[in-house]
């Protein structure tokens, strides 16, 4: 019986990633993780065990991603029809190197997405903060005081992500049959995966559960009828499959307020 799906999980080796492929494997689905380290194969490897979905490893680089056929060349041999982003730098490297993942490499493969018509679902896996404009469900305290703290100390990342996120929703609004997800929590924790905040937070405040963000990316991956959106999360005290469906069901979109809305 041939695979539901086919998913590019790019940044395979990261902790959320880590927590989400078994989840895509349980559903019968293909998982090709890219990751830059060869020493991590083997252990990424056992993620695969036991599960109805087959798992392939593959050593590449994304940072010597650095144009869209090279990204459109990646996702054309994997097969993918998913494309799932939770790459990053981690800081390391210096803001150079955080520019070339997580904007310009983000950035070839999403635009390398949308132009390959396999590719029916982007899951990108950003941050709360990751915004140009208050939303109007914040308050203006709870606004300075995430631009004051978390974007000066993120500074690099924070301007890396935002133009990332910009690239996804408008390049997703070329095609009907194409979501481009922004899936955007808050500060992260090793918390198992539990009921969530999903949608529009009240606050930017608190925390979100690595388990719970691996969680949600299968769920929305899974979702008949998802839009593109932002759909922005915390740790909270709503069922995570219901939130999901609450959401699309409602068209809940929290890049409201943006200037490309």
């Amino acid at each position: 019986m041939p695979s539901l799906h086919n998913v590019l999980l790019l940044g395979g080796s990261g902790k959320i990633a880590q927590l989400m492929t078994p989840l895509l494997l349980q559903r019968s689905w293909n998982v090709t993780s890219i990751i830059h380290n060869p020493a991590q194969v083997a252990n990424l490897q056992k993620l695969g065990e036991g599960h109805p979905g087959k798992l392939d490893v593959l050593v590449r680089s994304l940072e010597d991603v650095t144009s869209d056929a090279q990204a459109k060349s990646l996702i054309e041999e994997v097969k993918a029809d998913y494309v799932v982003w939770t790459a990053g730098a981690g800081g390391k490297g210096g803001p150079e190197r955080t520019f070339k993942i997580d904007r310009d490499a983000a950035i070839h493969f999403i635009r390398a997405s949308v132009a390959t018509p396999s590719v029916s679902k982007f899951v990108m896996i950003s941050f709360l903060g990751s915004r140009l404009t208050k939303p109007a469900w914040w308050t203006e305290e709870d606004w300075q005081e995430d631009v004051d703290t978390v974007r000066k100390s993120l500074q690099s990342y924070y301007e890396a992500k935002v133009a990332a996120d910009e690239v996804l929703y408008e390049e997703s609004k070329k095609r009907k049959d194409f979501a481009g997800i922004g899936l955007r929590p808050g500060f992260l924790n090793t918390e198992p995966a539990g009921k969530v905040i999903l949608g529009k937070t009240p606050t930017p405040k608190g925390g979100a559960s690595r388990a719970s963000v691996a969680n949600l990316t299968a769920l929305l991956l899974d979702a008949p009828g998802v839009k593109s959106s932002w759909i922005d999360m915390l740790d909270g005290d709503e069922d995570p499959e219901a939130a999901v469906k609450r959401c699309v069901a409602e068209g809940v979109d929290a890049a409201e307020g943006e200037p490309y809305f």
